[in-house]
């Protein structure tokens, strides 16, 4: 894979592709920005959040975005900079913040809670779906201590989701109309890939692309849970995935340097960079958080 942007982001996350304004969007988390790249202008932007930004969503409005910040959601309008407060979540637990989350195919936006207590990093969050009312409610998946891969098949009727700190994504049945989910089942097994699962997203085939944090790999499972292909970049510590671009067919890669040591860095110096690729096949449009 390429180098886009050589941003040197601590813990770049949560790329998504707009594809109606045709730009870019990405957190770098430990420095509570969001950030944004037009392919046309080549221009990149920034904005300051007023805490860590974990993950985010597109919603129907091309003007806004809902946002996972570290301590609730939260509603973000570009054109006036306002963020508006929607829920807090998880304030009886203190030692975790938001995560890793993505929109269902109906509109709801779906996340996990990160553990940032490291020794030991126990599973205490939960996993959550707002829903179109803005009301919050906890999703029967257990709790985890490192939520992530969190996505949707293309008809929206299972769900991906791993704990990375077990090193296994799961999947579940996910009914689109009753909003009911399945019994968990292993999707891909821990020790059946190198690297910890972090980010996933799907493609329009209905294959995960896993971002391999450790082992500087994504990998593309087939619905069966086959490993189909491995890309690799120079960076040890991908983070999340996304397919963008005019037609749906790059795949864009969120990197971290998050806790590497100065050799470490100088042996792997786009550690925290964006990386690019142009594939042969497509992507899905990014599901929006869509307000009733």
């Amino acid at each position: 894979m390429d180098v886009l942007i050589d941003g040197q982001h601590e813990l770049g996350e949560c790329v998504l592709w707009c594809e109606r304004s045709r730009r870019l969007l990405w957190t770098d988390i430990p420095a509570s920005t969001l950030w944004s790249y037009s392919p046309a202008t080549g221009k990149t932007a920034s904005w300051p959040m007023p805490e860590r930004l974990c993950c985010f969503s597109l919603t129907g409005s091309d003007d806004r975005l809902l946002l996972g910040l570290a301590s609730c959601l939260a509603l973000f309008t570009f054109s006036t900079g306002a963020i508006k407060r929607i829920v807090d979540v998880e304030t009886d637990i203190p030692a975790t913040r938001l995560n890793d989350g993505r929109c269902d195919r109906q509109g709801r936006f779906v996340f996990g809670m990160f553990n940032q207590v490291d020794d030991p990093k126990l599973a205490l969050g939960s996993f959550y779906r707002l829903k179109r009312d803005l009301t919050l409610e906890r999703l029967p998946l257990g709790k985890a201590a490192i939520a992530n891969s969190i996505c949707f098949s293309p008809d929206g009727r299972r769900m991906y989701f791993a704990d990375s700190i077990d090193n296994a994504i799961r999947v579940c049945d996910y009914h689109p109309c009753s909003a009911e989910v399945g019994q968990p089942r292993i999707f891909v097994p821990a020790g059946a890939a190198p690297g910890v699962p972090d980010g996933a997203c799907i493609d329009a085939e209905g294959y995960l692309w896993s971002a391999r944090w450790g082992a500087g790999q994504v990998m593309r499972f087939a619905p069966d849970g086959r490993l189909d292909r491995v890309l690799r970049l120079d960076a040890p510590q991908p983070s999340c995935p996304a397919f963008g671009g005019p037609d749906m067919s790059t795949l864009f890669v969120t990197t971290a340097h998050l806790g590497m040591s100065a050799s470490d860095r100088a042996a792997a110096p786009r550690s925290g960079a964006l990386f690019s690729q142009a594939m042969d096949l497509q992507g899905l449009p990014e599901s929006r958080f869509l307000h009733a």
